[in-house]
């Protein structure tokens, strides 16, 4: 009899999990706890790694009916200078773009698809607190606000970078560090043929916008800890600030009446020592918080998930033990995760850290960002990095037929 699997979590890394083991055959139940996906600010940036992951599920083309926008080039102003950085169009899969796509819509779709498997249940408003255990020690409950607990023969925690579960695990965590926060608000602007999202890179400042397609999605980022200092000088001069960084959204900025409109991300990069214990494995943003950098955080979420299901689903849908296979999928996403974080490290302290040091000087662009901006055959590697990743994914979780 297959084991009934509890995933915490309605972000990308739970839906898309729910959605491999139910087809599986697993009889899943994911725990959301909020009434909705209505989230604003949350990541929208479909990478090529996971279109193509749909593509081998034969969804790719239904999930790019839902509204989107497509990147197949990033690009940065730098000193001044708009430099080309990234071109996924040299990328050796089908998919060589960006989906821009607001989450609440590929969740949308990834639970609708979900839904066509008896087996799958979708349970808002749903608020995990802490586990269950048996005499043993091992997880065999979720508990939720409000007293009531769910029975599990395994727990997935994919309850994000703040996670209870892996707190109420005993999961150790390690700190690598972030040196800056954001703020996160949206801008109108006029809808263009095409994606015009671009990051600013100027001494002592950093301002990206996504383009979705008739606002922006924008992020100020600054030294972390300095929130109160920028909201002290005043929204008149932070609009001013973002005039400057980006003249073409200075008339747009005037419609940031009050500070409610600006949300602050609190910028983390940690990841877990060890992702699991008896009757319980972590994944995702449960397992390793990512920095905005690349925006690779949703889509290593979603190859956890990946792995999880190739290595679990299974021997979970024979009702077999899986404790003994929990270690071998943290043993297979450590090293892109280490790989990333690293990467992400690395940009913090060299680029981003000197960047928002208040005596930082940039007169020029680095000399890497000049030769990505000349020679087109670079920009395939950052697109490579960004869009595909270290030890990519592929669907190889059994299909039990049954869909409805």
């Amino acid at each position: 009899m297959a084991a009934h699997l509890v995933i915490v979590g309605g972000g990308p890394a739970g839906m898309m999990a729910g959605l491999l083991f139910a087809r599986a055959g697993v009889p899943v139940t994911v725990l959301e706890k909020h009434g909705d996906f209505l989230r604003d600010f949350r990541g929208d940036t479909v990478h090529p790694s996971t279109l193509e992951l749909f593509r081998e599920l034969g969804l790719r083309d239904r999930l790019l009916e839902r509204p989107h926008n497509k990147v197949s080039e990033l690009a940065g102003r730098v000193a001044g200078r708009r430099m080309r950085i990234a071109d996924f169009r040299r990328l050796p899969v089908e998919s060589r773009f960006i989906a821009l796509m607001p989450q609440w819509d590929f969740l949308d779709f990834v639970a609708d698809e979900a839904r066509h498997y008896s087996g799958f249940a979708l349970r808002m408003n749903a608020e995990a607190i802490g586990l269950g255990y048996d005499g043993s020690g091992r997880v065999n409950a979720v508990l939720l606000a409000g007293g009531e607990r769910v029975a599990a023969q395994y727990v997935i925690a994919a309850d994000g970078r703040r996670s209870v579960l892996r707190e109420a695990a005993a999961l150790p965590l390690e700190d690598i560090g972030a040196p800056m926060d954001v703020f996160w608000f949206g801008l109108p602007k006029r809808e263009t043929a095409e994606n015009q999202s671009m990051g600013v890179f100027e001494a002592g400042r950093l301002f990206v916008q996504i383009d979705r397609g008739d606002y922006g999605q924008c992020a100020y980022v600054f030294a972390k800890g300095q929130a109160d200092a920028v909201r002290a000088r005043g929204l008149e001069a932070f609009r001013a600030e973002i005039g400057t960084l980006a003249p073409d959204m200075a008339e747009a900025a005037r419609d940031l009446t009050n500070w409610d409109q600006v949300k602050l991300l609190s910028v983390a990069l940690d990841r877990l020592t060890r992702w699991y214990r008896p009757g319980l494995l972590a994944i995702g943003d449960a397992a390793h918080a990512m920095s905005p950098v690349g925006g690779v955080g949703i889509n290593l979420a979603i190859q956890d998930a990946v792995a999880a299901a190739n290595l679990m689903a299974g021997a979970m849908a024979e009702g077999r033990d899986v404790d003994a296979i929990a270690p071998l999928v943290q043993r297979r996403r450590l090293l892109p995760t280490r790989i990333i974080q690293r990467m992400q490290k690395m940009a913090h302290d060299r680029i981003i850290g000197a960047l928002l040091d208040p005596d930082a000087r940039l007169t020029a662009p680095p000399w890497p960002v000049k030769l990505l901006d000349r020679f087109a055959v670079l920009r395939g590697i950052p697109a490579r990095l960004v869009g595909l990743g270290f030890r990519r994914e592929h669907i190889r979780s059994p299909d039990a037929g049954g869909r409805i």
